[in-house]
């Protein structure tokens, strides 16, 4: 399970990473969250308040088989019982080392993987036509 909760301390490196509930929230609400995670031991607030966030702005939400302590030990962040991927294939990458790691997840979270793989490869074509288009003079 290391080495999925090494994804959350990448994502924090990266800045691509929105800790606690508020920030998840403000991620959430401005579309630059693409997966929002709640701890196994958050509040049933905030683990509300998450997911209704999640849906009503087209996230994917999960929760993970983690505790506060644990996200804030990799992240350094005190025990944040949520956070949100602000990249796609982070995100995309962190449910797959999680689902890796039974066979239940893997069903479970498997359209969560598809999704995540498609906006993170619509992203790179858009990046690369936008490069394109930066390096014409007009």
């Amino acid at each position: 399970m290391n080495h999925v909760l090494n994804m959350l301390g990448i994502a924090k490196k990266a800045g691509l990473l929105a800790i606690g509930g508020e920030a998840a929230t403000v991620a959430t609400r401005n579309g630059k969250a693409k997966l929002v995670i709640t701890a196994t031991d958050a509040s049933e607030g905030s683990v509300r308040r998450a997911r209704t966030s999640a849906e009503m702005n087209g996230v994917i939400y999960m929760a993970v088989p983690f505790t506060k302590f644990e996200i804030g030990s990799i992240t350094g962040r005190g025990s944040p019982g949520t956070a949100a991927f602000l990249d796609a294939g982070l995100a995309a990458g962190f449910v797959k080392k999680l689902s890796e790691t039974n066979a239940e997840t893997a069903a479970k979270h498997g359209e969560a993987i598809r999704m995540l793989e498609r906006k993170a490869e619509a992203r790179k074509k858009a990046q690369t036509v936008k490069r394109s288009k930066g390096g014409k003079k007009q």
